[in-house]
Order: C-alpha cells, then sequence, then structure tokens
C-alpha cells in the first residue's frame, strides 16, 4: 500500500514551525514566550489564508464540490494546518496555558483535518472553514503584540480590537454558520459534520467572549473622555 504523503508533509511541517519558533525565540530574547509564539501563530494564520485561497474551486460556491475528493492543493493546505496545530498544542503545555476552550478548539481541529486527510475527502468543506476561521487570527494575535511592544490602552490598541472584533464576527458568525450547514447537508463523513458543529460552538462561545470585551473597551474609553 502506498504511503500518504500528507504524513509527511505534517512531520516536516511540525518539524519546520518548531524551528521557527526556536529562531524566533533566540532572535527576540528579550521577549515572552507568548510573543515569540504568536509571531508563529501569525506567519501560520497568513501563509493559510494564503493557500486556502488558491485551494478554493469555485468562488462563487467555496464549499464546493461537496463531499468529494480532496485536492492535492487541498491537502497540502489542510496538512500544514495540521502540522502547525499539533505543534501550537506542544507549545500551549509548555507554556502552561492551555484554557479547557482552547484545548477544545484544537483537539476538534485536529481530529477533524485528520479524518479529512485520511478519508481523502470534504476537501473543499474543510478548506472553507479554515479560511473564515483564520481570517481574524492575525488580528487575534497582533492585539496582543502591540501590548508587549507597550501600546496597551493606547487607540492603536483599541483599533486592533474593533478590526479583530469585526473580521471574527464576518468570519465565524456569518461564514461559520454557512460552511456549517453545508457540511452537514452533504454526504460527510459523520467525523467531518461534528468537527463543524464543534468549531461553530466554540466560535459562538468565543463571540459571546469578544462582545463583552469590546463592550468593556468602549465603556472604558468613554469614562476615560469624561473625566476632567
Amino acid at each position: 500500500m502506498e504511503e500518504d504523503p500528507s504524513v509527511s508533509f505534517v512531520v516536516l511541517g511540525i518539524i519546520s514551525w518548531s524551528i521557527i519558533f526556536i529562531f524566533i525565540r533566540r532572535t527576540l530574547p528579550n521577549f515572552s514566550f507568548d510573543f515569540c509564539s504568536r509571531l508563529v501563530a501569525t506567519m501560520h494564520a497568513s501563509l493559510a489564508l494564503c493557500l486556502a485561497s488558491l485551494s478554493v474551486q469555485d468562488w462563487s460556491c467555496p464549499v464546493c464540490p461537496q463531499a468529494s475528493s480532496s485536492s492535492p492543493s487541498q491537502k497540502r493546505t489542510l496538512a500544514v494546518t495540521l502540522s502547525y496545530l499539533i505543534y501550537d498544542l506542544g507549545c500551549c503545555f509548555m507554556n502552561k496555558q492551555l484554557p479547557l476552550d482552547t484545548l477544545f478548539h484544537h483537539l476538534v481541529s485536529i481530529t477533524g483535518i485528520g479524518a479529512c486527510l485520511l478519508y481523502g475527502t470534504s476537501g473543499a468543506e474543510l478548506v472553507a472553514a479554515l479560511w473564515v476561521t483564520e481570517i481574524s487570527t492575525p488580528f487575534l494575535h497582533l492585539r496582543e503584540l502591540i501590548k508587549e511592544l507597550g501600546f496597551k490602552d493606547t487607540d492603536l490598541n483599541l483599533a486592533v480590537d474593533l478590526l479583530f472584533a469585526t473580521f471574527f464576527t464576518l468570519g465565524r458568525m456569518v461564514g461559520g454558520p454557512y460552511v456549517t450547514h453545508s457540511t452537514w447537508a452533504a454526504n460527510n463523513p459523520i467525523l467531518i459534520k461534528v468537527m463543524a458543529m464543534g468549531l461553530q460552538l466554540v466560535s459562538v462561545f468565543w463571540f459571546y467572549k469578544i462582545l463583552n470585551m469590546v463592550k468593556h473597551k468602549l465603556l472604558k474609553r468613554v469614562s476615560a473622555k469624561k473625566k476632567p
């Protein structure tokens, strides 16, 4: 039986992300573990968005052809993200910062993408899911990076927070339900369907937290302006 090249691609990816992190950590010794990890995360998000965009076969229907065999470009795109998720899960354990919602998100994503690569199907749905989930990720990490660079509670910080909230809402709360519905409506493996629903539930939970964050930031800014 011929070995699936996706396995080698994932292993190579894990090693590559780890080397990149070590290089950044040694290049920027005065910055925190979290700062360096977020730089790698931003690189992955940017790369994943580019690869996912190139892997979409029909932009008039991003999830088409539904429940079909994954194309080589879709497999490579998903393998890159799977390798990153496994690497990042290890980083979270090393940094001792792994909330239950993040753990759930990573495990569901790893299982779903792994199933997609194993079955060789549902590539269009998974790539579409990757695109809508990663569209807000650069802003998620940028808002934390600029805080460590000394821009906490500034206009720039607020602007990035609002950009993150906007892209998260458009991606996960508008695009997300569309992708989830399309995944369930087609004849996809049950594991892929469960993954889609699990990610959407996590997105709803995070959306609630983001709304509270934005509300807090705006009220704080209004209160500060009212002070003499």
